[in-house]
């Protein structure tokens, strides 16, 4: 794909290609110049949508589904208006149901439902926070798909970011739908399935922006828009019951790298035919105003780069930010700067990019990270994950001494290319201050413009709300505090409370023409993966790692006589994260006769049930460390019998 060069696109901001108020003010339903705008504004090139036959039987759809189409082949077939049933019952209308993605920001999967026919919207992951101790990743509950999963057409994805793609490999593992997306998107899939062994296996669609995709009931547009990964879409679901619109993470950038900016005019195109519902990103709906634009942090890192003469760089990002990404590599090329990479998962990113034409490298640019030692700090810039604190990333392991490639110097100029995420702010704090005890100059959030957004703000939102007149509107894509901001523009613009409902995840939504409302929830829980395990780390064994790190583990082993009862020898106490033996004598001593007291009681009134006699060891051991230490840690009955 072609790249513009930088001085060839403008870099007028977006507040002023809109600042006419009646756009900005644009109410649902409202006649103002907005129309007239679009409609004389220069269209966006697309494909052309795809017109395919709809499977003939209930399963997976054709191979064939998608079809690559060249422009100029034959006229545009434009997507046949839906039908509106006559119906009036909600229960028979379109009904989507939330299994991620709602009060949280992160494991995001929508699944739509009309008649014998279901669709999903995305599958990704989150992150562990810290109540969760030991846990990799959390993924969606799938056991609603399960239940389902004869009438599922297959999986349509927005773009390639791990809260939308993370959890599809222990989707595919179970169940053999096939997946939709741009081409990109599918590089970075194949990757993911690649390391779980699926990639010989998976049913894999690419689609470009512009096509149409007919799933059953259900004829799934791509809409072309801007975000921090190249190839993000928007989706333009089109049912019988009316177009609903997924706005997927997006923002409005006027001069993005890619060239392209969001096809603002298909969805006003839309918005005059009719939409039923509009789902959309709330991530940013607390943030007034509309979002920089990517080019921002590329000029930023020009006069950073050039400022750092002699020193060497290092800059921290997220690995699957692709245009922050080519443009340190633009810019360290053009000051004759080699450029190495530091993370798996941003040299993965950074070679499917490459090989599918979306990262432009100058030939002898980069190096391995092995060589870059030979070159002089002037001449070198380490592009690095870690950019959220992340405690094995790249950038907190050369923080802390434990990188075994590079090590801080005194003469580093490190760069964090991005803003702590809801949550991080601690970790990212301690990751930059071992950076400073290191003589390193940190340069972090607001000091430059060295990170801007993926995700539309205010005004932006008001624009797609503008611009598509939803009958409908439900926020998505963000925790609770975001859904409710969101839906306030909402009301701003003139949507009446009855048609705008923020929901959470286990809720169904029953639409159609003449109705709006919640039917029964769905399970739609948190997995938890840790290590090789999936879904069997629950609540319990959650609470018992977290009262092991809180107040540590007492164990009282035991041997007696199975047939009189009697006890042979013990208690031993042993003890971990609780207190230090040696200084806590009379302290163990104290547990230990203890237990043996009550042991001896049990058995005196023929309690001689082992369960039950652990239970009041736990019970009166616990109240007597608890009176002498005020902690409680985990209390473990060990009894032998022989």
């Amino acid at each position: 794909m072609g790249r513009r060069p930088l001085d060839r696109i403008p870099t007028t901001p977006l507040d002023k290609i809109l600042e006419d108020p009646k756009i900005i003010n644009a109410s649902v339903g409202g006649k103002n110049q907005l129309d007239s705008l679009i409609e004389n504004a220069p269209p966006i090139r697309r494909t052309e949508d795809v017109v395919v036959p709809a499977p003939k039987r209930r399963g997976r759809p054709p191979k064939s589904a998608v079809k690559s189409a060249e422009a100029g082949d034959r006229k545009t077939k434009p997507t046949p208006a839906p039908s509106t049933p006559n119906s009036e019952s909600v229960a028979s209308g379109l009904k989507i149901a939330f299994l991620g993605g709602l009060g949280e920001v992160g494991k995001n999967l929508t699944l739509y439902e009309y008649g014998e026919d279901m669709l999903l919207v995305d599958c990704g992951l989150a992150f562990p926070d810290q109540d969760m101790p030991g846990v990799d990743l959390v993924i969606p509950d799938f056991s609603y798909i399960a239940r389902n999963a004869d009438k599922i057409r297959g999986v349509v994805i927005t773009h390639g970011h791990e809260d939308h793609i993370g959890s599809l490999p222990y989707l595919l593992k179970e169940f053999k739908f096939p997946v939709f997306a741009t081409r990109l998107t599918i590089g970075l899939i194949k990757g993911k399935l690649r390391e779980h062994g699926l990639h010989h296996t998976a049913d894999l669609n690419e689609v470009e922006a512009g096509q149409t995709v007919f799933l059953g009931n259900f004829q799934v547009e791509y809409i072309h828009i801007n975000h921090s990964i190249p190839d993000a879409v928007s989706l333009a679901i089109h049912t019988p019951e009316g177009v609903v619109i997924q706005t997927g993470d997006f923002k409005i950038d006027s001069t993005p790298i890619d060239g392209d900016m969001i096809d603002l005019a298909r969805f006003a195109e839309l918005g005059k035919k009719g939409v039923l519902a509009l789902l959309s990103d709330s991530t940013n709906a607390e943030r007034p105003g509309y979002t920089q634009s990517e080019r921002i942090v590329g000029e930023s890192f020009e006069t950073l780069f050039r400022r750092a003469e002699g020193r060497r760089l290092i800059v921290a990002s997220f690995a699957s930010n692709i245009h922050r990404v080519q443009q340190i590599i633009d810019v360290a090329s053009s000051l004759g700067r080699k450029v190495a990479l530091s993370g798996r998962s941003l040299e993965n990113v950074v070679s499917i990019s490459s090989e599918l034409g979306y990262l432009n490298v100058p030939e002898n640019t980069l190096v391995p990270l092995d060589v870059a030692r030979n070159y002089p700090d002037e001449k070198l810039v380490i592009i690095t994950t870690g950019s959220q604190g992340e405690p094995m990333s790249a950038l907190a392991r050369m923080a802390f001494s434990e990188h075994r490639k590079i090590e801080i110097r005194t003469t580093d100029c490190v760069i964090i290319s991005a803003t702590p995420i809801p949550g991080n702010e601690k970790t990212v704090g301690r990751v930059i201050n071992e950076l400073m005890k290191k003589g390193a100059e940190v340069v972090y959030e607001k000091m430059y413009d060295v990170h801007v957004s993926g995700h539309a703000c205010q005004e932006e939102l008001k624009l797609i709300i503008g611009l598509t007149k939803p009958k409908y509107f439900i926020p998505v894509h963000g925790e609770l505090k975001h859904l409710r901001k969101h839906a306030a523009l909402a009301y701003a613009m003139g949507m009446p409370k009855e048609r705008v409902l923020i929901a959470e995840n286990g809720a169904v939504v029953h639409m159609s023409a003449k109705s709006f409302g919640l039917g029964n929830p769905v399970p739609a829980g948190r997995v938890f993966v840790d290590g090789f395990g999936v879904g069997d780390v629950g609540s319990i064994v959650l609470r018992d790692r977290k009262l092991l790190a809180q107040d540590g583990i007492m164990v009282l082993s035991m041997t007696v006589n199975s047939a009189a009862y009697e006890l042979i020898s013990g208690p031993e106490v042993f003890t971990r994260g609780f207190v230090y033996v040696k200084e806590a004598e009379e302290l163990i001593e104290a547990a230990r006769r203890t237990a043996a007291h009550v042991f001896n009681l049990c058995v005196s009134n023929n309690m001689i049930e082992m369960q039950a006699i652990k239970g009041k060891i736990r019970d009166t051991v616990g109240q007597l460390l608890f009176e002498r230490t005020k902690r409680t840690p985990m209390i473990l009955p060990v009894i032998m019998e022989v």
